[in-house]
């Protein structure tokens, strides 16, 4: 396979440093739709990011949260969050990440996440692992849900947020806790890590997992949708696991659903 990640590396990192450089700075927010805001270093680091993978990969098409990609007939497609964690960041709350991922025909093959703040650079390629700052990735070895640490979000785009408070009412009577910190990319990162056993969302768009996903699957994880159907990109739901807490995790979803009807 040709080396996609070494300027992906790059392209992350200068982002990172943009994002760090404007995070003590005064936000311009404005809104995409109610509750769902975006900020000037949004759209800046987007900038930064497609320019410069459109001179390492003229050919390859682009889908970037803010719209700034070219969606073009490659079978190579970027997916491309500058800012994961925006609401965070607006706050000056620093959990927030650049999520790069490349899929080839919709199966992701490579993977950068940059979590400036606490400098952690989190690499994958599909067959060839995950790391962390060069460190392997390997998903925790916990096997009981009662011991588990789990996270979730709720995205401003969802409209179930009273099914997934359902959820999480329920998995922090089950485990250890459930931890919301806001940026979908580094909850990814943290299963992947074995920090988490487990995370799920119901709204998710492809650049808030692309590179996420293969960092978990890469470290020795599992993830599917919330009935354990096979993940898809393109679909709205995630769920990733260290793969042993999987099948408990999927009874649970399956009861709370089956309570809500």
């Amino acid at each position: 396979m040709e080396n996609f990640l070494t300027p992906a590396v790059e392209i992350a990192r200068e982002a990172g440093n943009l994002l760090c450089e404007l995070f003590d700075r005064p936000h311009q927010i404005s809104y995409k739709r109610p509750l769902d805001l975006v900020t000037e270093a949004d759209r800046r680091s987007e900038a930064l990011i497609t320019g410069r993978l459109r001179q390492q990969f003229p050919g390859h098409s682009i889908v970037a949260e803010e719209g700034g990609g070219h969606k073009g007939d490659s079978d190579y497609c970027w997916y491309v969050d500058p800012l994961d964690g925006t609401t965070n960041f607006a706050h000056h709350f620093p959990i927030f990440c650049v999520s790069l991922g490349l899929a080839f025909r919709n199966e992701v093959i490579a993977g950068v996440i940059c979590d400036p703040t606490r400098q952690e650079l989190y690499t994958a390629e599909r067959g060839s692992g995950s790391f962390c700052n060069g460190k392997r990735l390997r998903v925790s070895k916990t096997d009981d849900l009662s011991e588990s640490l789990l996270a979730t979000g709720f995205p401003p785009t969802s409209a179930d947020h009273g099914l997934n408070l359902r959820y999480y009412f329920r998995f922090t009577q089950l485990s250890h806790g459930v931890r919301r910190a806001g940026s979908a990319a580094l909850d990814l990162c943290s299963v992947a890590a074995g920090r988490f056993e487990g995370f799920w969302e119901l709204k998710l768009n492809p650049w808030d997992k692309a590179a996420g996903v293969l960092m978990v699957t890469e470290a020795g994880g599992r993830v599917t949708d919330l009935t354990g159907s096979p993940f898809m990109l393109l679909g709205d739901e995630i769920f990733a696991s260290n793969g042993l807490v999987h099948e408990a995790m999927l009874q649970v979803f399956s009861d709370v659903m089956a309570q809500k009807r």
